[in-house]
């Protein structure tokens, strides 16, 4: 039986590995702030980061925050795990960090040349957005009258479960260094996803592409998030959308 340790793992992808794992039959020790008994921040450290790691075979890290701090903490994991012997150390990461100039990319990307060069055994799986992600973007959008999109761009949503499943296969296998890219079955335009979650919620807007500009949005627009050419996961939006909202019958909220 492996003892593995899963940072984030009361969170969307951490608790699917996490219940991945343990129906294996492994030991699962569960790292979040808030988690007992191996509350810890990772963006701190401390004592309690060493006796979480202590013991463990394989660290799966899918921690992550938007408001900063994932290299510190990044930094704290890895040097816990040197200090405790771990072998394996699997990250979670996303498609186009090297490709497209935007702030939480550069920040992933810097993680993962972190656990490059961290001496420890090491894997890196990218994947696309989440299907959650997206209907959460989508759903902020849509509190506006008019639902604006940004014109030209594209997405490839995955199956957290699948992304999960994955996960789990490579944590409990050697360590393999970068791993094929992980997207979802298919790239479809904005407007195209959010009509089927208008359609699904039972809401009714007017849908606006609107061109923007930068570097980012350039890239983006590029397809420098996409990955065509691993589109493996086999749950669509819509099958998603179904299993969260129903027929869509949400009572045509305007």
């Amino acid at each position: 039986m492996t003892t593995i340790l899963v940072t984030g793992g009361t969170g969307t992808l951490g608790r699917l590995v996490t219940e991945r794992l343990r129906a294996d039959g492994h030991e699962v020790r569960v790292l979040s702030r808030h988690a007992e008994p191996y509350a810890v921040d990772l963006r701190e450290g401390g004592p309690g980061l060493d006796r979480a790691v202590d013991g463990v075979d394989t660290i799966v890290h899918c921690a992550t925050s938007q408001t900063g701090g994932d290299e510190k903490a990044a930094g704290h994991l890895i040097a816990a795990a040197r200090r405790a012997g771990v072998g394996h150390l699997v990250y979670i990461s996303i498609v186009g960090v090297d490709r497209v100039p935007f702030g939480y990319y550069r920040t992933k990307l810097a993680v993962e040349r972190q656990i490059e060069q961290s001496g420890l055994g090491w894997t890196v799986l990218r994947a696309t957005q989440f299907h959650d992600l997206l209907v959460t973007v989508l759903g902020s959008l849509a509190r506006l009258p008019v639902m604006p999109l940004p014109a030209g761009v594209r997405d490839q949503p995955v199956e957290v479960a699948e992304v999960a499943d994955r996960l789990a296969e490579l944590a409990l296998a050697a360590p393999a260094g970068r791993t094929a890219d992980m997207g979802g079955p298919e790239a479809r335009t904005l407007e195209s996803l959010a009509r089927a979650y208008l359609r699904a919620t039972g809401r009714r807007r007017a849908v606006v592409n609107v061109p923007l500009w930068g570097r980012a949005y350039r890239a983006f627009r590029s397809g420098g998030h996409l990955a065509p050419r691993q589109a493996v996961g086999k749950g669509t939006f819509e099958d998603y959308l179904a299993r969260r909202f129903g027929d869509g019958r949400r009572g045509g909220q305007d």
